[in-house]
């Protein structure tokens, strides 16, 4: 198996490839899901223009036709955070932690299960029966 442009564990990716000259630069976000997840609300109601044009862009051209847009999507994120982590840095902290800790608030339900039973996905030891026909 070749590991030919790996980089090694715990060394940022350097793409080889450079973005062309008309695109301007802009740095990466620096988050992981939580703390995106946390400000998701607040991106999508500040950002909402670039994002518009973004996703108007995909699809009216290729990706890669859309590089412009997704860095104006990517500026605009980066610059909330750092306006959020400014003006409300331990609320804004302890949510995401929050998130994080508890699976980012996700929970399977599986819809029509009778109250007052457990659906069959936590049940410890379900037995299944022959199935009536």
């Amino acid at each position: 198996m070749s590991h030919y442009g790996v980089p090694e564990r715990g060394t940022p990716y350097n793409n080889p490839v450079p973005m062309p000259d008309h695109i301007p630069p802009v740095d990466e976000i620096g988050a992981t899901s939580a703390p995106l997840k946390s400000a998701s609300f607040f991106i999508g109601e500040k950002c909402k223009e670039f994002n518009e044009d973004f996703m108007l862009c995909k699809s009216q051209n290729r990706a890669d036709r859309c590089l412009l847009e997704g860095r104006r999507v990517t500026r605009c994120a980066a610059d909330l955070l750092e306006k959020m982590r400014a003006s409300c840095a331990q609320e804004f902290e302890a949510h995401w932690k929050c998130l994080d800790n508890n699976n980012q608030g996700l929970k399977k339900t599986i819809p029509g299960t009778p109250k007052g039973h457990t659906p069959i996905h936590e049940v410890a030891k379900p037995i299944h029966g022959p199935l009536q026909k």
